[in-house]
């Protein structure tokens, strides 16, 4: 056990954050995603909702400061600027990670998928809320 880590963050997660370099990319996925279509290692968190997973994640993950938008969300089909209530929960999270407003930019359903399969791995949440996923880089400490 460690002190003052949220308990959400396994070793295994950890291990895999801390694995990113700067400009690395992994996903923040919710139950419907289709995670094990891609070649890469997919975390459970299925117990964790999007809200309770980002607070976790970002608590030790830096966003990238060097690009436009460290965070990509999937926009939901037919509705691309609606912002459900996953989507703000993580705005809300990084705001107060980073103590600065964060840009989100959202992606098309089907080009979020060919962009994940760039992630270096998804940590999938139990999420129930529809089009709850999201690409986030990795910035620097």
């Amino acid at each position: 056990m460690l002190k003052n880590i949220d308990p959400l963050l396994t070793g295994r997660l950890l291990k895999h954050l801390d694995q990113l370099g700067h400009g690395d990319v992994f996903g923040l996925v919710d139950r419907n995603f289709p995670a094990y279509r891609y070649d890469r290692p997919v975390i459970d968190l299925r117990a964790a909702t999007t809200e309770t997973a980002a607070a976790a994640l970002l608590s030790v993950f830096p966003l990238d400061s060097y690009v436009d938008h460290p965070i990509r969300r999937m926009e939901i089909d037919d509705q691309p600027d609606v912002i459900n209530e996953a989507a703000a929960a993580l705005q809300r999270a990084a705001d107060a990670a980073e103590g600065t407003t964060v840009s989100i930019q959202g992606v098309e359903r089907f080009e979020f998928y060919r962009q994940a399969a760039e992630a270096r791995f998804l940590v999938q949440t139990g999420e129930t809320i529809p089009y709850a996923c999201y690409l986030l880089k990795k910035g620097v400490v």
